[in-house]
């Protein structure tokens, strides 16, 4: 009965994890072999290219902070969700709108009550890095602590993924050689890298 449980419980997990796992694995390779990103693109950052310049005639309340500010610009532009921002000393505000698979520069000037719309490029291994690095619960947006929540599930589950597959490998008699010799090279190459890199 155990024996069963356990082995759906290891089948349903992999189909359930296979979005995740692919993620990884791709943006893993993105960063791994960045040189050849480097040789299509060049170095350096993303560039953005402007989207659209629009008029922000809405009245920012007196002594708003920079963070206040820039929720104020990202809702009136439909664009709300997670981001930064930044101010400089003659009060031009840069938010960056930290979306996925369209990240945005806003750039607001108070004295011409002007909003400079800018997208990020497309590309691929830009894309794939922000899934890898994308981080949750700090942003306060329910989507992003969501994002987070799912992630701390998948590493739950890769773990009781790792478990099953150990149970089932000391359940099958006539691979228990085959299996050992696997854990020892894999624990072997790992406390390799450990002590050396």
């Amino acid at each position: 009965m155990i024996s069963k449980v356990l082995r759906r419980s290891h089948m349903y997990l992999a189909l359930f994890l296979s979005p995740w796992l692919l993620m990884y694995t791709l943006s893993t390779l993105a960063m791994n072999h960045r040189d050849i990103f480097i040789a299509k693109y060049g170095r350096g950052p993303v560039p953005f290219h402007q989207e659209r310049v629009q008029e922000f005639d809405a009245a920012v309340p007196e002594g708003a902070s920079a963070k206040e500010q820039a929720r104020m610009i990202l809702m009136a532009l439909d664009l709300d969700g997670a981001h930064n921002v930044n101010q400089r000393p003659d009060g031009t505000l840069m938010i960056n709108r930290n979306d996925l698979t369209q990240p945005r520069r806003i750039t607001y000037r108070p004295g011409g009550r002007q909003l400079v719309i800018e997208k990020a490029e497309p590309r691929a291994n830009a894309l794939l890095e922000r899934f890898h690095r994308r981080r949750g619960y700090a942003t306060g947006y329910a989507l992003d602590n969501a994002w987070a929540m799912t992630v701390d599930l998948f590493v739950i589950a890769m773990v009781a993924w790792v478990l099953t597959g150990i149970w089932m490998w000391w359940e099958m008699k006539p691979v228990r050689r085959s299996g050992a010799l696997a854990v020892a090279g894999g624990n072997a190459l790992f406390a390799l890298f450990v002590f050396t890199i």
